[in-house]
């Protein structure tokens, strides 16, 4: 699990295609603290497992489906991501639940003028505007995010100075693609509430849920 409080940028030293997945080379440095093969890395907004460690970077198997839902395969050498460990359970929730799990691609749609502080305008899937509220939280290129406006096909979060300067979205133009995860509780809420998922289930949260009329055709 993670924030979206990023700790790091990184840069892509190399991604190689192999058969349905690939291989991806970052070099950093904050991330290695206390890295070990196994452990996951959130890069920008993907959970990946670090398979090899290296004194100024490390590698990452990437999988067919991860190559599928985000623009991965599109990166190149030099390319900026964001890094952030997964959360230790003494530390902070400074942002909101990140899985590292990304549901989409959006685009960058406008930027504020004058300068990257202030209000963007990211494209929407249709698929997953439902999971999405004004106040809610987004993760975009795995960057805790709160949704300021919501329309059909966009949505809007204001961003201050202290995020761009830490993440990769200094280096964001407008058409740029964008890796979305949606907050995984709206997911887990709409799973529960569809319609005859509790009388199947049954047990005592179905019970409740019924008691109170919830279940009522």
């Amino acid at each position: 699990m993670f924030t979206g409080i990023i700790e790091e940028i990184g840069a892509i030293r190399s991604l190689r295609l192999q058969g349905q997945g690939g291989r991806i080379a970052i070099a950093c440095r904050k991330v290695l603290e206390n890295l070990r093969p196994g452990d996951s890395v959130c890069v920008s907004g993907v959970c990946l497992t670090a398979t090899e460690i290296e004194r100024d970077g490390f590698a990452a198997d990437v999988s067919a489906e991860t190559l599928r839902r985000t623009y991965f395969g599109t990166l190149g050498a030099g390319a900026m991501v964001n890094l952030e460990r997964s959360v230790q359970p003494q530390g902070r929730l400074g942002g909101h639940i990140v899985n590292g799990h990304v549901d989409d691609v959006g685009r960058v749609l406008a930027l504020p003028s004058g300068g990257r502080v202030g209000d963007w305008i990211f494209s929407l899937p249709k698929a997953l505007e439902r999971y999405m509220v004004e106040k809610g939280s987004i993760a975009v290129d795995g960057v805790s995010l709160t949704i300021a406006g919501l329309s059909p096909g966009r949505f809007s979060v204001a961003i201050i100075p202290a995020t761009v300067a830490a993440t990769n979205l200094k280096d964001k133009r407008v058409g740029d693609p964008v890796n979305l995860e949606v907050d995984i509780l709206a997911k887990y809420v709409e799973k529960l509430l569809s319609a005859g998922q509790y009388p199947a289930a049954g047990g005592r949260l179905a019970e409740t849920l019924e008691k109170y009329g919830y279940l009522a055709e």
